[in-house]
């Protein structure tokens, strides 16, 4: 049985799985099996989802980008871009980390009217996108595109990139 689990591991695209602080795993309404169903083609490899405070949040936001808040969803990629925008892979088969905060996912669900499992799913699409190598502070708009191609597929009305803080949609 455990080579008939990893020959289904080997033909997966993508594998996501979605934790808590502590590590345990954390279901979060279907987050991981949503997220590979809508995954763009290219991604392959596992990603993993943790669901954290917003102070562990905080303290990530200044470690790795030197903001003293919390924000919504940090990617943590496992390769490295060469000036070209070629990926060199670091570890084999990983794409890479999602932390979501999760008390910030909440405020965010109700600022814009819809569920925190639905918030969870935008966040989880726009950290996965940073993982696969897009940036919307500097692409021209290609995430924004893909991003929308992606949520629509998903069922999402909109995407994190195209909402404006505050207005509710």
């Amino acid at each position: 049985m455990a080579k008939a689990n990893s020959r289904r591991r080997a033909k997966a695209r993508l594998i996501v799985t979605v934790s808590d602080m502590r590590g345990r795993r954390a279901t979060a309404g279907g987050l991981g099996r949503w997220l590979m169903r809508v995954a763009p083609r290219q991604a392959r490899g596992t990603v993993s989802i943790a669901l954290i405070s917003d102070v562990e949040m905080r303290r990530l936001n200044a470690t790795y980008r030197q903001k003293d808040s919390s924000t919504d969803v940090l990617s943590f990629p496992a390769q490295v871009r060469r000036a070209d925008r070629t990926a060199v892979r670091q570890r084999p088969q990983e794409l890479g980390d999602v932390a979501i905060a999760t008390s910030v996912a909440r405020r965010q669900a109700r600022e814009y009217g819809h569920s925190f499992e639905t918030e969870l799913r935008i966040l989880a699409l726009h950290g996965l996108l940073h993982l696969l190598g897009y940036d919307h502070e500097s692409d021209r708009g290609e995430m924004r595109r893909v991003e929308d191609q992606l949520r629509r597929k998903g069922g999402l009305t909109h995407g994190l990139i195209t909402r404006v803080p505050g207005a509710p949609r």
